[in-house]
């Protein structure tokens, strides 16, 4: 555990020396959410009960969403990794006296939070100085908040876990655009990242909801926002877990059975 402790240091501190790129992001993530409030803001006043969210409730989703945009983005990924499989630097890896999956999961971890927490604090902060109902508001209390901190851990999780599938999946293909395209795609839809799941029509939401990506921002969103509450808060975070057990058994096998068929020439 000691060594998996020290990859993921290293990586965090890294991490954190990239700070142009930081403020690149925080300015992004500042003009998407304006923009997110402006477009739900115009809805609202056109017809407002043809919403299916609280207008107060839409904006805080918005604005933790951009706010914590880097950490659980699910494809933030590491291209030199992608590389080491193409190129066969994987070798280099396989001397460390260490399990291959844990240590890039430890790498992949690491990475998502010292991109979140250089930029979470201007963009909450913008969102909390914003008036109502435009602007960032706690509206839930504190059992809510305290499954909305758990929901936000195993999203996390959940993302470092869909990381390493395509990781896994790259042993098996010559150039992996193909997979990198279609997860970027399916996450950005399914997962609420475009589109809250709440505005999808019946059939499509459900099955949103019940894939792995409605487990991923979706549900630590609409939980602060007040929109999953009470009784229905247990069921989402159930199946929060059911896919990061999943994932993680999936992508490890997957990475396992990648590293036994591989073969790598040269000197």
């Amino acid at each position: 555990m000691k060594k998996y402790l020290s990859f993921f240091r290293m990586r965090l501190i890294a991490g954190f020396q990239y700070r142009t790129a930081a403020w690149a992001g925080i300015s992004t993530q500042a003009v998407w959410g304006l923009l997110y409030v402006l477009l739900y803001r115009a809805l609202y006043l056109a017809a407002p009960e043809r919403l299916p969210m609280e207008i107060q409730a839409l904006c805080s989703y918005v604005w933790v969403q951009q706010a914590f945009f880097s950490g659980w983005n699910p494809y933030a990924w590491e291209g030199e990794l992608f590389s080491a499989v193409q190129t066969g630097t994987v070798a280099y890896e396989l001397l460390r006296p260490a399990d291959l999956y844990t240590m890039w999961t430890a790498r992949t971890l690491a990475l998502r939070l010292s991109r979140g927490a250089l930029r979470f604090p201007p963009i909450i902060l913008l969102g909390l100085l914003l008036p109502a109902p435009y602007g960032l508001r706690l509206t839930i209390g504190p059992a809510a908040c305290g499954a909305f901190l758990l929901s936000f851990l195993l999203t996390l999780f959940l993302c470092c876990c869909l990381t390493m599938l395509c990781y896994g999946l790259t042993f098996y293909a010559t150039d992996p655009k193909g997979i990198i395209s279609i997860f970027a795609a399916l996450s950005e839809f399914l997962s609420g990242g475009a589109l809250p799941l709440p505005f999808f029509p019946p059939l499509l939401r459900r099955v949103a909801e019940l894939s792995p990506f409605g487990s991923l921002q979706n549900v630590p969103l609409r939980i602060f926002g007040g929109d999953i509450a009470g009784a229905a808060i247990l069921p989402a975070l159930a199946l929060q877990l059911f896919w990061c057990v999943v994932l993680a058994a999936a992508g490890y096998a997957l990475l396992q059975r990648g590293l036994r068929r591989t073969v790598i020439a040269g000197g």
